[in-house]
C-alpha cells in the first residue's frame, strides 16, 4: 500500500481548472460510493452548481482502491464533452481528500425516476434504451468497458437526458482487439486486467452489482464489451417490469439465478421487448445480440423494439413521459419533478472540519427513523443464549415466523434492530437491520431491497464500545464500525455483543 502523498501525485496530477475546496460552497449530499461521497456544490466565482465527488485518501489506501480512482479519472477525461456522460471540470486535492468536480445531474438517477413513476411506458423505455445504447457505443469506441452499468449509475441532466457515471470499476484497454480470436481476446484481457490490478493474480476479482453482473464475470472470466450488453439487457427489463430480472434474498442466490439463466417475464410484459432481452441475456457472451456487429450495435438498433428510433436526433428530443406531463399540466418544463435546493446563506466555502460537521448533521437528520411499516417488525429484544441444543432448536422453530429468520443462516437471533451504519467520519450512514446471532455473527441487511450486505467479522479481538445512548462502535483488527441506534439502545447492543463474546472466548 502507498502513502497519501503517493495517492496525491499519482491520481490528481492533471486539472482543467485551478481550483481548491475553498472555491466551492458544499451543500446537500447527492450520492455515496464505496469510498467516496458526492455533494452538490456551488462555485463561489461563477455561482455554477457542480457535483463534487470527495474521496478520503486513507479510505482509498485502506481499501486498496488506488486503481479505482485512477480508472475513474482516466475514463472521465476520455469521455468528457461527449453526449451521454458527465463532464469532468477539474480535480484537486488537500492533505486528506481527493476531489472530482463534475456535471451536476439535476434530475437524479434513472432509478429515482423509475421509483417516482413506478413503471415507464414503452415509448419512454425505447427513448432511454436508445440513449443508453448510444452511450455504450461511445464508451466501447473509446476502449472503456464500464462493468457496473445499473440504473443508479445512469444520471439525468436538466433536460432528462441520460449521463453515465461511476467508472471506478471500469476496464480501460487500448489494445486493438477486433481481428483476434476469442481465445486470444481472453488471454489479452487477462494480462490487461492483471496489469491494472493492485496486485497480480491469475483470477480476476468480481466487479459490478449483483443484479446486473454478467455470468462470465461471476465465473472469473474475461470482461468484454459483451458484459455491458448483458447489463443493458437487465436495465431494459427493469424499466419495463419495475424490478430487475434476477432477484433473491442475498447475492449468492442472485448469482445462482444468473449463472443458470433463470429468466422469466411477468404475464403483461411486452413480447417484442422480451424477445430483445432474451437475445441480450445469453450466457455465452459471443452470442449476445450486437456483440459481433462491426459498428453502432446495428443488430440491436434494428430489432423491432427499437427500429423506429432515430438514433441521430435522440438526444435532441424530450423524453415521452415529460411531454405527456407537460400536455396534462402536471408539471412545468423548468422543473417537472425535482425539488429545488437553496444553499443556506450562512455556508462558508471549503470542506474543513466545521463544514463536515454541518454536512454530517444534515445527513443524520435526513436519515430519520425507519418507516412505520419496517418498524412494526422490530422491537428491542435481547434473547438469552440457550442452555442446550434442545432449547435452541425449540426457539429456532418459533423464529421461523420472523421475517428476518432467512438471513440468520440457521442460527438464533439474539438481538435485532435498525441501526444507521457508516464507514468513517466523512461517510454518511446507511440504514441497516442488524442481527446478532449465535455462531456468533453480526449480520447487516438492506431493509429496502431485503438483501444481506455483509457481516462484522468476529475474532477474539472484537470489542464493542458505547459512545452514548445512541452511538456505539464495534472494533475489529482491521476496521471500526460506526453504528447508531436511533431508539437509544446502544448500551444494550454492547452488552449483548459482550455476552456473546464471553460465551465464545471466555469459557
Amino acid at each position: 500500500m502507498g502513502s497519501s502523498v503517493e495517492v496525491e501525485k499519482k491520481y490528481v496530477g492533471n486539472t482543467r481548472a485551478r481550483r481548491n475546496a475553498n472555491d466551492f460552497m458544499f451543500g446537500k449530499l447527492i450520492g455515496e460510493g464505496s469510498f467516496s461521497v458526492v455533494y452538490l456544490a456551488k462555485d463561489i466565482h461563477t455561482s455554477k452548481e457542480w457535483a463534487v465527488k470527495v474521496c478520503e485518501k486513507q479510505q482509498i489506501i485502506r481499501e486498496r482502491k488506488q486503481e479505482y480512482v485512477k480508472r475513474e479519472r482516466e475514463a472521465l477525461n476520455r469521455l468528457s464533452g461527449l453526449p451521454g456522460f458527465l463532464n469532468l471540470f477539474c480535480t484537486f486535492q488537500d492533505p486528506s481528500k481527493l476531489y472530482f468536480v463534475m456535471t451536476y445531474a439535476k434530475n437524479g438517477t434513472l432509478l429515482q425516476l423509475m421509483e417516482r413513476v413506478k413503471k415507464l411506458d414503452l415509448e419512454c423505455v425505447r427513448f432511454y434504451s436508445a440513449q443508453i445504447l448510444n452511450a455504450i457505443e461511445q464508451m466501447h469506441a473509446h476502449n472503456i468497458i464500464h462493468r457496473d452499468l445499473k440504473p443508479e449509475n445512469i444520471l439525468l441532466d436538466d433536460k432528462f437526458n441520460i449521463m453515465i457515471a461511476d467508472f471506478g470499476s471500469s476496464r480501460i484497454d487500448d489494445t486493438k482487439r477486433d481481428n483476434i480470436s476469442s481465445d486470444e481476446k481472453e488471454d489479452s484481457a487477462c494480462e490487461s486486467d492483471e496489469r491494472s490490478a493492485p496486485t497480480h493474480r491469475k483470477r480476476r476479482s468480481f466487479v459490478g452489482t449483483a443484479q446486473y453482473v454478467s455470468p462470465e464475470i461471476l465465473k472469473g472470466r474475461d470482461s468484454t464489451n459483451a458484459s455491458d450488453i448483458w447489463s443493458f439487457g437487465c436495465i431494459l427489463y427493469q424499466m419495463i417490469a419495475g424490478f430487475p430480472p434476477f432477484q433473491g434474498p442475498n447475492d449468492y442466490l442472485i448469482f445462482q439465478k444468473i449463472t443458470k439463466l433463470e429468466l422469466t417475464f411477468p404475464n403483461e410484459f411486452d413480447h417484442i421487448a422480451a424477445d430483445l432481452i432474451e437475445k441480450l441475456l445469453v450466457l455465452n457472451p459471443q452470442k449476445r445480440l450486437g456483440v459481433k456487429d462491426k459498428s453502432h450495435y446495428d443488430s440491436i438498433r434494428s430489432h423491432t423494439f427499437l427500429e423506429d428510433i432515430d438514433f441521430v436526433t435522440i438526444r435532441k428530443m424530450s423524453p415521452p413521459f415529460l411531454i405527456s406531463a407537460l400536455l396534462s399540466g402536471e408539471c412545468t418544463k423548468e422543473d417537472p419533478t425535482v425539488e429545488i435546493y437553496d444553499f443556506p446563506d450562512n455556508i462558508k466555502p471549503g470542506l474543513d472540519n466545521e463544514q463536515i460537521t454541518r454536512l454530517l448533521g444534515q445527513d443524520w437528520l435526513k436519515i430519520g427513523a425507519p418507516s412505520t411499516e419496517i418498524n412494526s417488525s422490530s422491537v428491542d429484544m435481547v434473547l438469552k443464549i440457550p442452555a442446550n441444543d434442545e432449547e435452541k432448536n425449540t426457539i429456532l422453530e418459533e423464529q421461523k415466523s420472523d421475517m428476518w429468520h432467512p438471513f440468520a443462516e440457521g442460527e438464533l437471533i439474539l438481538k435485532k434492530g435498525f441501526v444507521n451504519k457508516r464507514k468513517g467520519a466523512l461517510y454518511v450512514p446507511r440504514k441497516r437491520m442488524l442481527l446478532l446471532t449465535t455462531g456468533p455473527k453480526l449480520i447487516y441487511i438492506d431493509p429496502v431491497q431485503m438483501v444481506k450486505k455483509g457481516e462484522i467479522p468476529w475474532s477474539d479481538q472484537l470489542r464493542a464500545e458505547a459512545k452514548n445512548f445512541k452511538m456505539f462502535f464495534v472494533h475489529t483488527p482491521h476496521r471500526t464500525y460506526y453504528l447508531e441506534d436511533s431508539q437509544g439502545y446502544a448500551l444494550k447492543w454492547c452488552q449483548a455483543i459482550q455476552e456473546m463474546y464471553d460465551q465464545v472466548y471466555k469459557i
